[in-house]
């Protein structure tokens, strides 16, 4: 099964182009199941891809007491994997002192901003994120229920102030796969300790799907040509490389 998701991200991978010779990439290493894969996906197509690349992991510590990296630690130290972490105080600002009442955006934000400070000082050229399909499709609805516009993040994101790409090998691999692959290769997953898991806008969105699936069994199929279909920016290649086929 590590061989089928890693076989689904090299696909991404060469579509959009997200690797160069000689780039040194940054997981961000959540600790989440996603994340973990995603560690695992590369570090097995790292040794085989034509493409020389070396990978490092860095994981944002939100500053909660119920986060431990231990086993995060133990994992790539076994895999001999760079690793840093990166002591926030995330928790703190979000719940603390702002108190927000919607504090995804905002903790998303710090995090990303923190990853991406991280990955520069340590000379990376590229930062990996876990992202999967179903990631995809739960933003594409919730920027159209939410924010009235058409809009999915971008397999690849050009971050120009700092001239860093921000991958996402994960965009054709399934949150099932995942799942799956995590529980047969019992992954350190580190534990919820964020006080709005399961109660987000992202977790509604996630269940309506999952409910609207039942009735619409190809609503996620349906969903994905939506995205290639629809212009999206960032989303070009995935048009080219269906035109090509078709040709063929």
């Amino acid at each position: 099964m590590l061989q089928t998701i890693t076989g689904q991200a090299r696909r991404a991978i060469d579509d959009y182009n997200m690797i160069d010779e000689g780039d040194k990439i940054a997981i961000g290493l959540s600790g989440g199941k996603d994340s973990l894969t995603l560690l695992h996906a590369l570090y097995n197509l790292k040794r085989y891809y034509p493409k020389k690349f070396d990978i490092m992991a860095i994981t944002i510590h939100p500053g909660s007491d119920t986060f431990k990296t231990d086993e995060l630690e133990k994992l790539c130290k076994n895999l001999n994997i760079e690793y840093i972490v990166y002591n926030s105080n995330i928790t703190q600002v979000v719940f603390d002192i702002r108190k927000e009442k919607n504090p995804c955006s905002l903790c998303a934000n710090m995090r990303r901003g923190m990853l991406n400070s991280i990955a520069i000082e340590n000379g990376c050229t590229k930062i990996a994120l876990g992202h999967h399909s179903d990631d995809v499709i739960e933003t594409f609805l919730m920027s159209i229920f939410l924010n009235g516009k058409i809009h999915t993040f971008s397999p690849v994101t050009y971050l120009s102030r700092s001239d860093v790409k921000v991958i996402r090998p994960f965009i054709y691999v399934s949150e099932k796969d995942i799942k799956a692959l995590a529980r047969k290769l019992k992954f350190p997953v580190v534990g919820k300790c964020c006080p709005m898991d399961g109660y987000s806008k992202r977790e509604y969105m996630k269940d309506l799907i999952k409910n609207l699936n039942h009735d619409i069994p190809k609503l996620k199929a349906n969903l994905i040509g939506a995205i290639k279909r629809s212009n999206i920016q960032g989303w070009e290649k995935i048009i080219d490389n269906e035109k090509e086929q078709n040709k063929e």
